[in-house]
Protein backbone atom coordinates (compact mmCIF):
# COMPACT_ATOMS: atom_id res chain seq x y z
CA UNK A 1 0.00 0.00 0.00
CA UNK A 2 1.37 3.43 -0.95
CA UNK A 3 0.90 6.20 1.59
CA UNK A 4 -1.19 8.87 -0.10
CA UNK A 5 -2.57 10.65 2.96
CA UNK A 6 -0.69 11.13 6.18
CA UNK A 7 -2.35 9.81 9.31
CA UNK A 8 -0.35 12.19 11.51
CA UNK A 9 -2.58 13.46 14.30
CA UNK A 10 -5.03 10.55 14.00
CA UNK A 11 -5.74 7.91 16.64
CA UNK A 12 -5.20 4.20 16.13
CA UNK A 13 -7.60 2.12 18.19
CA UNK A 14 -6.61 -1.53 18.63
CA UNK A 15 -9.34 -3.78 17.24
CA UNK A 16 -10.39 -6.35 19.84
CA UNK A 17 -10.15 -9.97 18.80
CA UNK A 18 -7.77 -9.01 15.98
CA UNK A 19 -4.84 -7.21 17.58
CA UNK A 20 -4.00 -9.33 20.62
CA UNK A 21 -0.28 -8.49 20.87
CA UNK A 22 0.08 -7.62 24.59
CA UNK A 23 2.01 -4.47 23.66
CA UNK A 24 -1.02 -3.11 21.81
CA UNK A 25 -4.06 -4.92 23.18
CA UNK A 26 -6.81 -2.32 23.84
CA UNK A 27 -4.51 0.61 23.17
CA UNK A 28 -5.11 4.08 21.82
CA UNK A 29 -2.13 5.42 19.86
CA UNK A 30 -1.70 9.05 18.82
CA UNK A 31 0.32 9.20 15.58
CA UNK A 32 2.96 11.92 15.79
CA UNK A 33 4.54 11.09 12.41
CA UNK A 34 3.37 9.09 9.40
CA UNK A 35 4.71 8.90 5.87
CA UNK A 36 6.40 6.70 3.27
CA UNK A 37 9.25 5.86 5.67
CA UNK A 38 6.92 4.65 8.42
CA UNK A 39 5.06 5.90 11.46
CA UNK A 40 5.69 6.86 15.06
CA UNK A 41 3.19 7.37 17.85
CA UNK A 42 2.65 7.11 21.58
CA UNK A 43 0.23 4.87 23.46
CA UNK A 44 -2.06 7.22 25.37
CA UNK A 45 -3.66 4.76 27.77
CA UNK A 46 -0.85 2.86 29.51
CA UNK A 47 -0.05 4.67 32.77
CA UNK A 48 2.69 3.01 34.81
CA UNK A 49 3.07 2.84 38.58
CA UNK A 50 6.15 5.11 38.40
CA UNK A 51 5.55 8.69 39.51
CA UNK A 52 7.05 11.27 37.12
CA UNK A 53 8.83 12.63 40.20
CA UNK A 54 11.09 9.54 40.36
CA UNK A 55 12.96 9.98 37.07
CA UNK A 56 12.19 13.72 36.63
CA UNK A 57 12.23 15.62 39.93
CA UNK A 58 10.18 18.80 39.81
CA UNK A 59 8.13 17.83 36.76
CA UNK A 60 5.39 16.10 38.77
CA UNK A 61 3.74 19.44 39.59
CA UNK A 62 3.69 20.36 35.89
CA UNK A 63 2.31 17.10 34.47
CA UNK A 64 -1.37 16.51 33.85
CA UNK A 65 -2.93 14.04 36.30
CA UNK A 66 -2.25 11.25 36.75
CA UNK A 67 1.37 12.38 37.31
CA UNK A 68 2.97 9.09 36.36
CA UNK A 69 5.22 7.92 33.57
CA UNK A 70 3.16 6.47 30.68
CA UNK A 71 4.38 3.51 28.62
CA UNK A 72 4.44 5.08 25.16
CA UNK A 73 5.16 1.84 23.34
CA UNK A 74 7.51 -1.14 23.07
CA UNK A 75 10.23 0.62 21.03
CA UNK A 76 13.19 2.25 22.81
CA UNK A 77 11.64 2.32 26.26
CA UNK A 78 14.70 4.16 27.57
CA UNK A 79 13.74 7.06 25.28
CA UNK A 80 11.47 9.67 26.86
CA UNK A 81 8.91 11.71 24.92
CA UNK A 82 7.21 14.55 26.78
CA UNK A 83 4.08 15.67 24.94
CA UNK A 84 2.78 19.12 25.84
CA UNK A 85 0.12 21.61 24.90
CA UNK A 86 1.16 25.22 25.50
CA UNK A 87 -1.13 28.01 26.58
CA UNK A 88 -2.83 29.68 23.58
CA UNK A 89 -0.49 31.95 21.67
CA UNK A 90 2.65 30.80 23.49
CA UNK A 91 5.60 28.80 22.22
CA UNK A 92 7.84 28.38 25.28
CA UNK A 93 11.57 27.79 24.91
CA UNK A 94 12.20 24.04 25.01
CA UNK A 95 8.85 23.22 23.35
CA UNK A 96 8.86 21.98 19.74
CA UNK A 97 5.57 21.84 17.84
CA UNK A 98 4.65 18.44 16.36
CA UNK A 99 0.92 18.74 15.60
CA UNK A 100 -1.35 21.66 14.81
CA UNK A 101 -4.94 21.93 13.73
CA UNK A 102 -8.14 20.50 15.19
CA UNK A 103 -6.15 18.99 18.06
CA UNK A 104 -4.75 22.35 18.99
CA UNK A 105 -1.02 22.78 19.15
CA UNK A 106 0.82 19.76 20.53
CA UNK A 107 4.54 19.42 20.76
CA UNK A 108 7.41 17.85 22.61
CA UNK A 109 9.26 19.31 25.58
CA UNK A 110 12.93 19.05 26.48
CA UNK A 111 12.81 17.69 30.05
CA UNK A 112 16.48 18.54 30.61
CA UNK A 113 15.33 22.14 31.04
CA UNK A 114 14.06 23.18 34.44
CA UNK A 115 10.32 22.69 34.97
CA UNK A 116 9.95 26.24 36.24
CA UNK A 117 11.32 27.57 32.92
CA UNK A 118 8.43 25.96 31.04
CA UNK A 119 5.62 25.60 33.59
CA UNK A 120 4.09 29.02 33.02
CA UNK A 121 3.87 28.41 29.26
CA UNK A 122 2.31 24.94 29.35
CA UNK A 123 -1.34 24.08 29.68
CA UNK A 124 -0.85 20.28 29.77
CA UNK A 125 2.07 17.83 29.84
CA UNK A 126 2.40 14.06 29.78
CA UNK A 127 5.62 11.99 29.85
CA UNK A 128 6.00 8.73 27.87
CA UNK A 129 8.70 6.05 28.03
CA UNK A 130 9.21 4.54 24.60
CA UNK A 131 7.05 4.78 21.53
CA UNK A 132 5.17 2.72 18.95
CA UNK A 133 6.89 2.53 15.59
CA UNK A 134 6.28 0.99 12.19
CA UNK A 135 8.50 0.72 9.13
CA UNK A 136 7.30 1.93 5.72
CA UNK A 137 4.08 0.13 4.74
CA UNK A 138 3.88 -1.92 7.95
CA UNK A 139 1.14 0.16 9.59
CA UNK A 140 -0.87 0.27 6.37
CA UNK A 141 -0.73 -3.54 6.21
CA UNK A 142 -2.00 -3.79 9.79
CA UNK A 143 -4.83 -1.36 9.03
CA UNK A 144 -5.78 -3.32 5.90
CA UNK A 145 -5.84 -6.52 8.02
CA UNK A 146 -8.36 -4.88 10.37
CA UNK A 147 -6.01 -4.61 13.36
CA UNK A 148 -6.63 -0.88 13.86
CA UNK A 149 -9.52 1.53 13.63
CA UNK A 150 -8.25 4.92 12.42
CA UNK A 151 -10.29 7.73 13.96
CA UNK A 152 -10.14 11.46 14.52
CA UNK A 153 -8.49 12.53 17.75
CA UNK A 154 -10.12 15.00 20.10
CA UNK A 155 -8.02 17.72 21.75
CA UNK A 156 -8.38 16.15 25.22
CA UNK A 157 -7.44 12.56 24.24
CA UNK A 158 -3.69 12.99 24.73
CA UNK A 159 -4.22 14.19 28.30
CA UNK A 160 -7.21 12.11 29.40
CA UNK A 161 -7.72 12.22 33.16
CA UNK A 162 -8.99 8.62 33.00
CA UNK A 163 -6.61 6.81 30.62
CA UNK A 164 -7.93 3.39 31.66
CA UNK A 165 -11.30 4.25 30.05
CA UNK A 166 -9.87 5.94 26.94
CA UNK A 167 -10.04 2.88 24.63
CA UNK A 168 -13.69 2.28 25.46
CA UNK A 169 -14.60 6.00 25.39
CA UNK A 170 -13.03 6.62 21.97
CA UNK A 171 -14.77 3.59 20.45
CA UNK A 172 -18.10 4.57 21.97
CA UNK A 173 -18.01 8.10 20.56
CA UNK A 174 -17.54 6.76 17.00
CA UNK A 175 -21.15 5.67 16.81
CA UNK A 176 -22.48 3.05 14.41
CA UNK A 177 -21.05 -0.45 14.36
CA UNK A 178 -17.64 0.74 15.60
CA UNK A 179 -19.18 1.83 18.91
CA UNK A 180 -20.28 -1.76 19.59
CA UNK A 181 -16.64 -2.78 20.03
CA UNK A 182 -16.49 -0.67 23.20
CA UNK A 183 -18.46 -3.46 24.91
CA UNK A 184 -16.19 -6.26 23.68
CA UNK A 185 -15.22 -8.31 26.77
CA UNK A 186 -11.62 -8.27 27.93
CA UNK A 187 -11.76 -12.06 27.74
CA UNK A 188 -13.98 -13.35 24.89
CA UNK A 189 -14.71 -16.54 26.85
CA UNK A 190 -16.85 -14.37 29.18
CA UNK A 191 -19.50 -14.26 26.43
Amino acid sequence: MVVTDSLTGQLLIAAPGVLEDPNFRRTVVLLLEHGEQGALGVVLNRPSETPVLDPFPGWDDVTTAPSVLFMGGPVSQQMIIALAKPHPGLAPDGWHQVLDGDLGRLGTVDLSRGPFDLATGLDQLRVFAGYAGWSGGQLEGEIDAGAWFVVEAEPYDAFSSDPDRLWRDVLRRQGGSTAYYANYPADPSWN
